[in-house]
């Protein structure tokens, strides 16, 4: 079995989220495989690959917990188990843009309540809900 360090961003703009769709038209929130070798914080990474699937400039807010998912790799013909480090993250602009070569085919902000609707995996849907009351508990102070 192959084990990947990944890290995300959970990107907020208001009561919007910035939500992603990937080749398999999976709705879910920008993430990647942290390289062995690089010497990124995991943060850093997160708030790095937001950018590069989404041209978002976000800012990294708090750390917002850890999810992890397996599946079948067909083309390594070896499972995958992803860790997934998750990050709070605030945009100032709503601007956004896919990358296909990145993975993500799609991306938008949209109303939190849209977001559960659209978001592919139950696990992302828990997720975003404890990010946004992170993310509102943050713009209060």
């Amino acid at each position: 079995m192959i084990v990947r360090n990944c890290s995300g961003g959970i990107v907020f703009i208001g009561d919007k989220v910035l939500i992603v769709c990937n080749d398999k038209e999976e709705w879910g929130f920008p993430k990647g495989a942290v390289k062995t070798d690089s010497d990124l914080s995991l943060s850093d990474f997160a708030r790095g690959r937001v950018k590069v699937e989404t041209d978002v400039d976000a800012k990294v807010i708090a750390p917002c917990g850890k999810t992890n998912y397996e599946y079948y790799s067909i083309s390594r013909r070896k499972p995958v188990h992803n860790n997934i480090s998750w990050f709070v993250m605030e945009a100032a602009s709503e601007a956004c843009r896919a990358f296909p070569e990145s993975g993500t085919v799609g991306c938008k902000f949209v109303e939190i309540a849209k977001a559960l609707d659209e978001i592919t995996y139950s696990q992302d849907k828990s997720l975003l809900m404890m990010a946004y009351q992170k993310y509102r508990e943050s713009i209060k102070d």
